[in-house]
């Protein structure tokens, strides 16, 4: 058999390389894994990365730990960098989240300020927030606080700004649109306390104003209620504002004037707020017995000194308008707990 020269053997391997590399161009395209060597094209490494970033953000949202919660935001602040330009549920979801974490970053640092009596402090990192956030229930019962522990620490640098936060919190909190009291325990609580220092803010100037915001923190469901200094308070309040307005109008209406029935109404309305006064020292006497201890050893007490004070201004009201007796005061003060506030 003749054997093929060599230009027959080139023409032949020449032909079968164009019919393979037209086989190649007619059959389904593979796509390769993806390696360093054959990397993924923009879109594709765009759209993993993506997905990746909302997977770490979303195992992690709901966890309980720290780490947890860090790696959430971590992924999350990432993704609305990336991301947050395109408006979707899952950029939504991740801006809430961002948002959320950082404003429970900076409570806790309000709080700590707050904690450490760092009142100066609580402030500055409070206003910033309060600008962007002016309902922030959490802040304006921080600053209230702080302002008023500042207040009866005998500075007086940011009464005006905590009277101002404090009007503000029980706005809030009275209009009964809050999801929740924080920093309070409940609204009781939180509505306790910023009367109890509505009325101390305001027992000088106002003190029929601060009457009535006592009146309301030591209602029965507010940490307030078995408090004796609230009730003294309450009860020098009612002294200084109705009951010495009420008597200032007395004479200068009836002073030195036959009996009439206008005259007694008027008579009716000073004993009235003269008895709500009695009743309210009577209580912080009660309250702040010694023998209360027995029975409930975290019971508020006054030094013996305040409350034998207190005693002494009970007794001289009391006579005051009982014809210069204090016949049932001592039954007053054993029973006055047993009943409702009048």
């Amino acid at each position: 058999m003749r054997n093929p020269d060599r230009s027959c053997i080139t023409a032949a391997i020449f032909v079968l390389l164009i019919f393979a590399v037209g086989v190649s161009a007619q059959s389904p395209a593979t796509t390769p894994a993806p390696t360093p060597e054959n990397p993924l094209m923009t879109g594709q490494k765009y759209d993993r990365d993506k997905e990746v970033l909302y997977a770490i953000f979303s195992e992690n949202k709901k966890g309980l730990s720290p780490e947890q919660r860090q790696r959430a935001y971590g992924a999350a602040r990432e993704y609305v960098r990336r991301y947050g330009g395109v408006s979707d549920s899952y950029v939504k979801e991740a801006k809430k989240f961002v948002a959320e974490f950082e404003g429970e970053i900076y409570q806790g640092e309000l709080y700590n300020a707050y904690s450490t009596k760092n009142y100066a402090k609580a402030f500055e990192l409070g206003r910033p927030i309060l600008k962007k956030e002016p309902e922030n229930f959490f802040v304006l019962g921080i600053l209230t606080e702080a302002g008023y522990q500042d207040a009866l620490g005998g500075s007086a640098t940011l009464n005006e700004e905590t009277l101002d936060y404090l009007h503000r919190a029980l706005k809030l909190l009275e209009s009964g649109k809050l999801a929740k009291t924080d920093p309070f325990k409940n609204s009781d609580a939180a509505a306790g306390f910023l009367n109890l220092a509505l009325g101390w803010y305001l027992k000088d100037k106002s003190p029929v104003e601060a009457a009535a915001a006592f009146t309301k923190a030591v209602q029965p469901k507010s940490p307030y209620a078995n408090d004796p200094l609230t009730y003294y308070r309450l009860g020098v309040t009612i002294l200084k504002g109705e009951f010495a307005q009420l008597s200032a109008e007395y004479n200068q209406k009836f002073g030195n004037k036959a009996p009439s029935p206008e005259q007694q109404a008027m008579v009716e309305r000073v004993l009235n707020a003269g008895a709500r006064a009695i009743d309210a020292y009577a209580r912080a006497v009660a309250l702040s017995d010694p023998k209360r201890l027995a029975v409930d050893p975290n019971a508020p007490q006054f030094a013996p000194e305040f409350r034998a004070k207190i005693q002494e201004q009970l007794t001289a009201l009391y006579k005051s308008l009982h014809g210069n007796s204090d016949a049932g005061l001592s039954e007053l003060i054993a029973n006055v707990l047993s009943k409702p506030p009048p």
